[in-house]
């Protein structure tokens, strides 16, 4: 891996040096051609405009070249997490197998292995899901399967979910003002598709936070027709330069010992964008916590 990380770092110099040579040659031939052809007004503007078009078309094709590497890299980076991610369940699960088949286990090891491998499992068809559902949301367009659906019992769901999952006390995910919310809190929406992007915001509070998990969750109204999810951890936090990235395919932010695709945060905001809203991350730096808050059109049902 840092073989290939330092051959990208020269690639990316590489072309960054040719783009500023060429647009160094392209400017010392402009004043050239000015020089050799001041008394020939019109010859000099149409010489001018050719070679600025010329240097344009050079530093847009350098930047196109740095992104592309770059995309690269993130897509090699998303390559190596998927691998492993889906690589580890299926050797423990292995490992297990070989050892009930091979071994003698008394009962009580043997309910301990199963527990195990249905973790294991279930990693692997959370990553599958995954990488099948980033694909389905970028091309999925159409609102047709749009139907009122309140908030709070889909939230509630899905905060039992991601406290079994990860065998979680109770209080570990709770709402922030307390008891659950009683006010009614309805959008139009797919139920799926908001249950995966709750479950992603909640999945990614509970990775990023430390030993102690502590998360809350909030509904707020910050205006009539507008409903925000908040889900707010004790983690690692966010540099301030990862606070956009975070939401685009396969990036992800350095933490030592997260493991992940990179598709997460993504999914959620293409579905946010589909049901016309958007989502946003704040956080006060590394080691201060996130605030994920996912913000959707609410409409009122009779």
């Amino acid at each position: 891996m840092p073989i290939k990380i330092t051959s990208r770092r020269k690639a990316i110099a590489t072309a960054v040096t040719l783009g500023i040579c060429l647009i160094a040659a392209a400017v010392t031939l402009n004043i050239s051609w000015i020089i050799l052809n001041w008394r020939e007004f019109w010859m000099m503007i149409v010489g001018g405009i050719f070679f600025l078009l010329i240097i344009a078309g050079m530093i847009l094709n350098t930047i196109f070249l740095v992104r592309e590497i770059r995309r690269n890299e993130q897509h090699d980076s998303f390559i190596n997490a998927v691998t492993h991610e889906l690589k580890t369940p299926i050797t423990s699960i292995r490992l297990y197998l070989e050892t009930l088949q091979k071994r003698n286990v008394d009962e009580e090891k043997r309910q301990q292995f199963y527990g195990i491998m249905l973790d294991d499992t279930d990693r692997l068809q959370r990553t599958v899901d995954q990488v099948l559902k980033a694909g389905y949301i970028a091309q999925k367009r159409d609102a047709q399967n749009f139907k009122p659906i309140e908030v709070e019992p889909v939230l509630r769901e899905c905060m039992s979910l991601v406290s079994t999952r990860h065998h979680l006390p109770a209080e570990a995910l709770h709402w922030a003002t307390g008891p659950a919310p009683t006010e009614h809190y309805t959008v139009m929406g797919e139920l799926e598709d908001l249950r995966t992007a709750f479950l992603n915001i909640l999945d990614n509070a509970v990775k990023y936070s430390r030993e102690q998990v502590d998360v809350a969750v909030d509904l707020a109204t910050p205006s009539i027709d507008r409903l925000e999810v908040r889900v707010t951890d004790k983690g690692v936090g966010i540099q301030r330069g990862d606070l956009k990235r975070v939401f685009k395919r396969f990036y992800r932010a350095t933490n030592p010992g997260v493991k992940g695709s990179g598709l997460g945060l993504f999914i959620v905001r293409s579905i946010a964008k589909r049901h016309g809203g958007k989502v946003t991350a704040t956080s006060e730096g590394a080691g201060k916590g996130t605030t994920v808050t996912m913000e959707l059109p609410r409409v009122f049902t009779t």
